[in-house]
Parts: C-alpha cells; structure tokens; sequence
C-alpha cells in the first residue's frame, strides 16, 4: 500500500512539474474538476494526485472527457501568459472586446500568435459569453478566450 500511495504522489508531482497547459497547473481530468476554483498548493496536489492515480487525465486526454480536449495543443506557457496579461488588463481588454479592437485586443493577438482583427471579432461575438457578469475574474476571463480562440 506504501508502494501504491509514494507512487500515486512521484506521478502526481511529475504532473504539476511538466504540466504546461493548464492556468492552474493541474491540466486536465477528474482531480482537476474535483478541486475546480480551489487555489494554493494543497488542492493542485490533490488535483494531480487524483488524475495520477486514477489516471484520469490521460484517459481524459484520450477520449475527451473530464475537461479534457483530445484535439488540444500543449501550449508551453500561452495561458499563463494570457492570465498575467489579463490579471492586469482586465477592464481594459472588456471595453476593447466590446469594441473588437483595441491596444489590449492587439497584445493579446501577439501573445496568441493570431490575427488581430481576427482576435477582435472573436473577442466581440464572445463578449456576452466571457464577461457574463460584472464580478468576472482573470481566470475566468482567460478560460473562456483560450476556448473561443482555441489556443
């Protein structure tokens, strides 16, 4: 059983350390969706330990389930850009999406490697659908645009 659990934990720490597609660094899988919107390092642990151990994020890799997308890119790093720009940026890039163009809409096409008039269009059609509420966050924000983008 020792062997099962340092196992589990070596899997799940090799997960967060070479993870770089997710904003929360716990990818994809059943883990991720159990500690969704939880922060700190306890719940990422468990997140990655939950889809090491289960693995769930593989299998959700595989046959697109679990948040997972088969067709999705490793982006070395692009959301984690996108959320500290966006942290950052936030109202500016609403008043830039609703207008789909703007200085923020142009950064955010250079960190997306995309169109900027392209990202603008996308960014206005989505506005309702990304900025849902006026107590939106950065994290949210950036889910949604790498999703509508498909980034």
């Amino acid at each position: 059983m020792k062997k099962v659990v340092l196992a589990s934990f070596l899997a799940g720490a090799m997960a967060l350390a070479s993870n770089a597609q997710a904003i929360d660094s716990t990818g994809c899988g059943l883990g991720s969706m159990a500690w969704r919107g939880q922060s700190g390092i306890g719940p990422q642990v468990l997140a990655v330990t939950t889809n090491g151990l289960f693995f769930t994020q593989t299998f959700g890799i595989t046959f697109g389930t679990s948040g997972c997308d088969p067709n999705g890119r490793v982006t070395g790093g692009t959301g984690r850009m996108v959320l500290a720009f966006m942290e950052n940026n936030m109202e500016q890039y609403a008043l830039d999406a609703a207008a789909g163009r703007g200085e923020t809409i142009d950064t955010l096409a250079g960190i997306l490697n995309m169109d900027s008039a392209k990202l603008g269009e996308i960014s206005k059609q989505n506005f309702a659908y990304m900025f849902e509420n006026e107590n939106v966050d950065a994290v949210n924000v950036t889910l949604k645009l790498m999703e509508v983008t498909k980034a």
